[in-house]
Order: structure tokens, then C-alpha cells, then sequence
């Protein structure tokens, strides 16, 4: 049936319209192959996506009928190579579905999500090819294998077992249908947020309303209004460039009330758009799917192969911060009451009142003030400021092409990233502002991964996706300091592109609770005074911020993280308290869930989630039961940092290269625990975290050595 509904859909794709198509072709014509955006068409994408689906499946198909003896290169090889067009036509359009969707791209994904999940089964429970695959498993002594191509075996023999190559056929049938209704179900649950954060508003009648809030952001919410017809008024979408000043700035505590609950209820509305039968639909599904592929819970099957390996180590990790978190809170809760009294508020902060009051707190305990220090953080500055950093641990330079290369969005900028042998080794696209279209949030992702064509070395096209804050009125696009280690976060995600250098494609993958110690070690150069003295440039004047704003922004880092911890760890303990369920009672309600399981836990009603279960988009993709390696990468970029300052060099050129050899070039090559050994010479220790959060232990810390024990 599904090949017969492929093949309908085939034929409505027209001879010329297919030869028209430049996803079709060889080569793009382009400088590095940069998909030609402005060319392609819907049609484009959907006639790349069918045509890709048949070429794969008759190229697999080959695999299977080949009458020689299975080795590593006609079975392992040919499958990592195999669904080119596919891959190319995939990384185009998903890109561009999450940074910049519209109503044809969503109703594409709808259409091609059944087909595309029915295609993965297909190969992942084919009992022929996983034949093929276990006989060069099993005969892997004789091929002469490399380090590289023994992970690239063990990957892909894993893959096919933990994607339900050896269930049964009753198994496999169901698998297939959890598959497709998880897949249709997760795409829902996107779009229904995306609507939620760009497309929900709170409205302000009049500027009065609006007390304390900075010009910029009323100029934005003036020119918000007008968009969405409602001119003469004041709108805030659940961007957080147009929420957070509203919480962070406004003395209107109700407007703050409205804006705070409608971004943390986002899809809990008992609307069409609302999430919480869909998630704990997915947490269904994920249950069983667990126990039949012979796991007591979705955790334990997630786990299995990253470097936490099991729930208690998780759960380890997460317990040992939570109380010096809740405690450091604690103390800054007692800062807000205190500045809440001095406005004559009695009784108890509520969630709204905490970013207000502890910026308050902040200006009265340290005289700081994040809105004059933005004036220094003019986004184009402190993109170069990032180059900068890049350019001194690694050699790179970039030049900007924007004028040359194709554009996908007209805010975007292109730049070539050229080796210190003058060498492009990728294309990166910074693409910063919100708008309609966009997800949520941060992210790094791309048009195209690190290959070899032959002997030729593939350039990545790398895309740094944000929502930062944009231009106003006659100033710039003037960034707080949260955004800027954003964005030097995300560029650390960038670099591990750019030097991947694999031979596969299936070695380009890290593990999950490692992927984020190239992002988060980079966070650490964005406020060191040799970095903030060459980017960091008032708008106006272009004078350098002085050593009194500079000590300012070291004297307030630690300042808050018992809030930051206990949101952040609050919605890694939700995360893993779901997917730590054997089974999920039909009346479940997932809000209600998570209220519980925090309330339980003791964190202070003042603070929610980072993110709730309805909008928490993480869970539902790439970081279920993972949400916690931010914390666990924490552990190691915060160790990993400390080999820049023993050196007393955050510069030092060896520990660059040695940092940039073992653990961003090498993909996935080695294990997690095995590049950062190689990398730091021992396990990571949990002390540099500590002291970075400003966090002090109850409990003794957790020894990585305790954890590779239970390995």
C-alpha cells in the first residue's frame, strides 16, 4: 500500500517539472554547492523527498539482492552512502521548516512524515538486509577493520537491534505502528507550539500600562500591534525578545502576571492548539515501546548507549545539585521580598515578581544595570567578538559573503570559515532575529554535514539559528548578556562542525550528554576582559566598556543561578520522572504530573520549569529522557576550562589544539569519556561547575570514576 501511495504521488510529479528541479541535479552550480534557496519551490521539496525515497530503496534493495559474500564494503559502506538525494533534499527543507516555516512547508511535513517513518522501518526491520548486516558483525576479524570503521559497524549493527531488527513479526507490526503514530503525533505537538510562541498575544491599551519597559521594546510592541491589526496598542508575542523585558523591566505587575503565565501555559489552553493529550499520548507510546524492545521504562532504552548509560547516574547528578540550588534560590527570594518591600508589596513573591525584583536586587546589591550594559553588546559587535575568540584558539578567520552566496532569509549573513592555511573548511549562516515561521529558542543545525566526495573533503554549511533581540527605533539590535552567551553557545556548537572530519556519515554523531561540551566550553571566553575589551563597544560612542562595567558583569555571574539551577534542573527531573514510567495511567494528566513531582521535590513556588511539559519541545525530539546533559556537559566544560586557566593562557595555543584534536575533530570515532581523557588526561571532576554556579554540596560529589564503574 505504501508503495502504491508513493507511486500516485510520483506520477503527479510532471516530466518537466522534475527537470526543472535543482535538487534533482548532480550539482547545484553554485559556489560550494549552497542549495540555490531562491530557486526552489515547494513542489521542488516534495519531488526530492519521493524521488529520494525510491533511489534509497532501490539502491538498500541492491544491497539485498547482491549475490556476493557480504563484506564491510559492499553491505556497511554501501549503506552509510546510500539516499543521497534524500539526505540532500532533507537538509534543505527541515533546515528551512524550522527557521522559516510557513503553511506550505507544515502541510509538506504532514504529508511526507508517514512516508518518511514507514521508509525508516522499512529498512531498520528488514529482516534480509539486518542478515547481511549481523554476518559482517559477526565476521568483523577478517575485514582488517580501522578504529573508525569498527564504530561504524558496531553503530549501524546497534541501530537496526535497538530499532527492532530481531522482534518477531507481531512485534515489528506494532512497532511500525507506534512509529508512525509518534511521528504524526510529534509533528503536531511542533506546530502547536510554533502557533503558541508566534501567534498568541497579551495586549497593553496604552502606553501607561507600560512603566519602566525600555523605548525599544515599546517601539517593538507598537509595531507588533500594527502587524497583527490592532494599531494604537501594544502586543507581546512569546518570543522571548518581546516577553522577557516585559518580566524582566515592566513595574506593572499584572501585565507581567499575563505575559508570565501565557509563556509557561503555551499549548495548555483546552484549545485545538492544546498539548497535553498529545504528550502523554507520545509517553504512551514510548512505554511500550520500551517494553518490547525489552527495557523496563523509555529511559533505560535511551540511555543505554550514551555516557550516563542508566537513570541512576542521571538521577545521581541531578539530586547532588538540587538542594544547594533550592537554598542558594532560598537566599535570592529573600533579596525580592526585600526589594518588593520597598515598593510596599506584602506577602509572598509570586512567579512573575522574580526576574523583575532580582534585577532590582542585582542594581541595589552590585549598582548594575543590564540595560546600560547592553549599549556595549550591539550584536554585529559581538559577533566579531566571537571571531575573535575563534580566530585566537584556532586560526579561523571569516569573511563575510552575503553580497555572493544564496540567501534563505534576508536578516541572515553568509561567511566562508578559512583555516589558518587559508583553506574554507565551511560555510556558516548567522541567522539571529525572530519572526513569524520560526521556532523557539536557539539552535545549530545546517544545510549540510562534513563528507568526502572521493579523496575531496565536503564542506559543512553550518546555520546558527537564534531569537535574539532586534533593532528599534534608532537603535541597534542590542543584546543582554543571557543572549551573548547564547550565541557564543551556539557557535561552540558551530566549530564542532566545522572540524568534524570523518569518513562516514555515520560517524559524525556524538553522544547526546557530550554533543554540548563544544558549545558550553565556549560560553566561558564570552565575559573574560580580554574578549569584552575587543567586541564589547558602546553603540553610540564606540568606546570600550570600561573596567567598571567589566567587574561588574564578574561580581553579578554567580548572582541568580539558584534560580537558573533549580528551573533548569526541575525540567530535567520532569523529563526523567516521565520517562522513568513503567506505565502511564489513562488519566494522566501531564501538567498536574509535573506538579506533583516538583512539588514533592520541594522547589519553592516561586519557580516552574524552564520549560513545561506542553511546550517542552525538547523532550518531544532529540532530548527525551536527555534534557540533563546540559548539566552533565556542565561537568565536563567547566573542567575542561580550567585546563585554559591552570596554563594561566585562556588562549594557550597547545590546549587549543589538543581541545580541537580530540574532542571536535573526531566525531564519533571514540566514545565521549574517551576523547575527553584524551583531552584533559583523567575524568572530569564536578568542583569547576560548582564553583561556577556558586552552588556548594550537600553530599558528596559523584566521582566520574563511581560512574564508569557502573558501566
Amino acid at each position: 500500500m505504501k508503495k502504491l501511495i508513493l507511486s500516485t504521488l510520483l506520477l503527479g510529479c510532471t516530466m518537466a517539472s522534475i527537470a526543472q528541479n535543482p535538487l534533482l541535479e548532480r550539482r547545484f552550480g553554485t559556489p560550494y554547492e549552497i542549495p540555490p534557496f531562491e530557486k526552489l519551490t515547494i513542489d521542488n521539496y516534495r519531488e526530492g523527498m519521493l524521488k529520494g525515497l525510491e533511489q534509497q530503496k532501490t539502491e538498500i534493495q541492491a544491497i539485498i539482492d547482491s549475490k556476493e559474500e557480504p563484506t564491510f564494503q559492499n553491505v556497511i559502506v554501501a549503506l552509510d552512502q546510500c539516499g543521497e538525494l534524500l539526505s540532500k533534499t532533507r537538509g534543505v527543507w527541515g533546515t528551512l521548516n524550522s527557521s522559516n516555516s510557513n503553511a506550505e512547508f507544515q502541510a509538506l511535513s504532514k504529508e511526507m512524515n508517514p512516508l518518511t517513518s514507514a521508509h525508516s522501518d522499512w529498512i531498520n526491520m528488514n529482516p534480509d538486509l539486518f542478515k547481511k548486516v549481523k554476518y559482517v558483525y559477526d565476521n568483523q576479524a577478517k575485514y582488517n577493520l580501522n578504529k573508525e570503521q569498527k564504530k561504524l559497524l558496531e553503530g549501524t549493527y546497534k541501530r537496526f537491534v535497538n530499532s527492532g531488527a530481531m522482534l518477531n513479526d507481531e512485534q515489528k507490526a506494532r512497532m511500525k505502528e507506534i512509529n508512525q503514530e509518534m511521528s504524526r503525533l510529534s509533528l503536531q505537538f511542533s506546530n502547536n507550539l510554533m502557533h503558541d510562541t508566534n501567534n498568541t498575544y497579551v495586549i497593553a491599551d496604552s502606553r501607561t500600562e507600560l512603566a519602566g519597559l525600555p523605548e525599544s521594546n515599546i517601539e517593538q510592541a507598537a509595531a507588533l500591534a500594527k502587524k497583527i491589526g490592532k494599531e494604537g496598542k501594544y502586543a507581546f508575542n512569546m518570543q522571548r525578545p518581546s516577553c522577557n523585558p516585559v518580566l524582566q523591566y515592566c513595574s506593572n505587575r499584572e501585565l507581567r502576571k499575563k505575559v508570565y503565565l501565557m509563556y509557561n501555559d503555551r499549548c495548555n489552553h483546552n484549545d485545538e492548539y492544546d498539548n497535553k493529550e498529545i504528550a502523554k499520548r507520545i509517553m504512551e507510546l514510548r512505554v511500550e515501546k520500551a517494553n518490547i524492545m525489552g527495557f523496563k521504562n523509555y529511559a533505560s532504552m535511551q540511555l543505554e548507549n550514551r555516557m550516563a548509560k542508566n537513570e541512576d547516574n542521571v538521577y545521581d547528578l541531578l539530586n547532588q545539585l538540587w538542594d544547594p540550588a533550592v537554598e542558594k534560590a532560598k537566599e535570592e527570594i529573600a533579596d525580592i521580598k526585600a526589594e518588593m518591600k520597598k515598593d510596599g508589596i506584602k506577602g509572598e513573591p509570586q512567579r512573575w515578581d522574580y526576574m523583575y525584583y532580582q534585577s532590582k536586587a542585582k542594581e541595589a546589591k552590585f549598582a548594575y544595570d543590564e540595560e546600560k550594559i547592553s549599549e556595549y553588546l550591539e550584536i554585529n559587535n559581538v559577533q566579531q567578538g566571537i571571531f575573535y575568540v575563534a580566530n585566537k584558539l584556532y586560526g579561523l578567520n571569516f569573511k563575510e559573503r552575503t553580497q555572493d552566496y544564496p540567501v534563505y532569509e534576508p536578516t541572515a549573513k553568509s561567511w566562508d570559515v578559512i583555516d589558518k592555511n587559508g583553506n574554507v573548511i565551511a560555510i556558516f549562516y548567522s541567522d539571529y532575529f525572530p519572526r513569524d515561521g520560526k521556532g523557539a529558542g536557539a539552535w545549530c543545525g545546517g544545510f549540510r554535514g562534513q563528507s568526502y566526495d572521493g579523496a575531496q573533503r565536503v564542506q559543512p554549511i553550518v546555520t546558527n539559528v537564534c531569537n535574539m533581540s532586534l533593532p528599534s527605533g534608532s537603535k541597534p539590535a542590542l543584546q543582554t548578556p543571557d543572549n551573548v552567551e547564547t550565541m557564543f553557545h551556539e557557535f561552540g556548537h558551530a566549530l564542532h562542525s566545522f572540524f568534524r572530519n570523518v569518513n562516514y556519515n555515520g560517524s559524525s554523531r556524538t553522544e547526546q550528554d557530550f554533543v554540548e561540551l563544544p558549545s558550553q566550553i565556549n560560553e566561558h571566553w564570552a565575559f573574560e576582559p580580554e574578549v569584552l575589551k575587543v567586541y564589547a563597544k558602546h553603540y553610540k560612542t564606540g568606546e570600550t566598556i570600561p573596567q567598571e562595567l567589566i567587574d561588574k558583569i564578574d561580581a553579578v555571574g554567580k548572582y541568580g543561578q539558584g534560580f537558573a539551577t533549580v528551573e533548569y534542573l526541575a525540567a530535567s527531573l520532569v523529563d526523567m520522572d516521565l520517562h522513568s514510567l513503567t506505565n502511564v495511567d489513562k488519566k494522566m494528566n501531564v501538567m498536574d504530573f509535573q506538579d506533583k513531582v516538583l512539588k514533592a521535590r520541594g522547589i519553592p513556588s516561586q519557580i516552574l520549569p524552564r520549560y513545561s511539559v506542553t511546550n517542552f519541545s525538547h523532550i518531544m525530539g532529540g532530548y527525551s529522557a536527555g534534557y540533563y546533559s546540559y548539566i552533565w556537559s556542565e561537568v565536563l566544560d567547566c573542567d575542561a576550562f580550567q585546563a585554559f586557566k591552570e596554563t594561566g593562557d585562556i588562549f594557550n595555543q597547545e590546549v587549543a589544539q589538543r581541545f580541537k584534536e580530540t574532542c571536535l575533530v573526531p566525531g564519533s570515532i571514540n566514545t565521549g569519556m574517551e576523547m575527553y581523557k584524551a583531552f584533559r588526561g583523567r575524568e572530569p571532576k564536578i568542583d569547576g561547575l560548582l564553583e561556577n554556579r556558586g552552588l556548594t554540596p550537600k553530599a558528596k560529589p559523584v566521582q566520574t570514576k563511581d560512574v564508569e564503574k557502573k558501566k
